[in-house]
């Protein structure tokens, strides 16, 4: 039997990788094999691809077709190497930022085009769409208080995408609800200003009521 696909997305300081690690642990509880990756990343290859893009790795400005490409190039490598095998293989799969990441930070918020980015996901994902996408709805000022409470206790810099200007983000979130709107079956949008406790009983539910 097939496995189950679960992204999360998000905000920038949304919480995703605090809850991907609690619904894990629940799905474990209840005999349910799972294996966690992130976007961009999640193989060798991967985690390369994403010190380029989110750290300057290369001390290089990329084109916007360069940041899409190296993207894809990632999500097809984490699909082929890590997503599909697991899959196939029964276990459940929750992951860190998916295509949806590429429309909303590249396509509504950079301008590029959502038919053409639609293409270029499709293909890097072999056309297998997650089974359910939960989306931590945070607004943006409150997304960044919490980034700055993060690095104000020595957990690094800001990455590229978080030095973006507001407006940025404002147009990624905005992005987010767009996407939500165009596929209502497969989002559920939780609200992520409140605590983790209260987040990760939504999450569960969704869950248990969706997929269990």
């Amino acid at each position: 039997m097939s496995g189950k696909f679960i992204t999360f997305e998000g905000p920038e300081g949304s919480g995703k990788s605090t809850q991907i690690r609690r619904l894990a642990d629940r799905l474990e509880e209840v005999g349910i094999s799972t294996i966690c990756t992130r976007e961009p990343g999640g193989t060798r290859m991967g985690e390369a691809i994403r010190n380029i893009l989110q750290h300057d790795a290369i001390d290089e400005p990329l084109s916007e077709r360069a940041e899409i490409l190296l993207f894809t190039a990632s999500r097809a490598q984490l699909m082929d190497r890590i997503i599909l095998p697991s899959l196939n293989a029964g276990q459940w799969v929750l992951c860190d930022r998916f295509i949806d990441s590429t429309m909303a930070y590249q396509g509504f918020a950079r301008g590029m085009d959502i038919a053409t980015l639609d293409g270029i996901n499709d293909f890097a994902i072999f056309d297998r769409k997650p089974d359910l996408t939960v989306l931590l709805d945070l607004d943006i000022e409150k997304g960044f208080e919490r980034l700055a409470v993060r690095y104000a206790g020595g957990g690094g810099e800001k990455d590229r995408f978080e030095r973006e200007a507001s407006d940025f983000h404002r147009r990624v979130r905005d992005g987010y609800h767009k996407l939500t709107a165009r596929e209502p079956g497969r989002f559920c949008v939780i609200d992520a200003a409140r605590t983790i406790d209260e987040i990760a009983e939504d999450v569960w539910q969704v869950i248990a009521d969706k997929l269990i």
